[in-house]
């Protein structure tokens, strides 16, 4: 099951989706520029093979549930993600808010 939902962070409305998987759930928010997302997202991937994209995106471990995305500290941000000021460690929603 795919579930997408409109998210309200301080005045600015993001998108949550989660795909409900076995054993696992893919959890992503995102807004018009980048996104965070769960461990799922390959940040190694987007800073190298994939870095003429330009990618704006955090990557948070361990979490089952948005709430736990937008809470939790990004373990990894790609290197345009970076260039706005997005660090690890930084919570979900601190670089969301970023991203507007």
């Amino acid at each position: 099951m795919i579930e997408m939902l409109p998210l309200e962070l301080n005045g600015h409305t993001f998108l949550s989706i989660t795909v409900k998987l076995p054993k696992t759930n893919l959890l992503v928010v995102t807004s018009d520029k980048g996104y965070i997302m769960c461990g799922a997202l390959d940040v190694a991937l987007l800073n190298e093979k994939l870095k003429d994209r330009k990618v704006i995106a955090g990557r948070a471990v361990g979490v089952r549930t948005i709430d736990d995305l937008l809470h939790a500290p990004l373990e990894s941000v790609t290197h345009e993600a970076e260039s706005l000021g997005i660090m690890a460690g930084m919570s979900g929603k601190d670089a969301l808010l970023k991203m507007v």
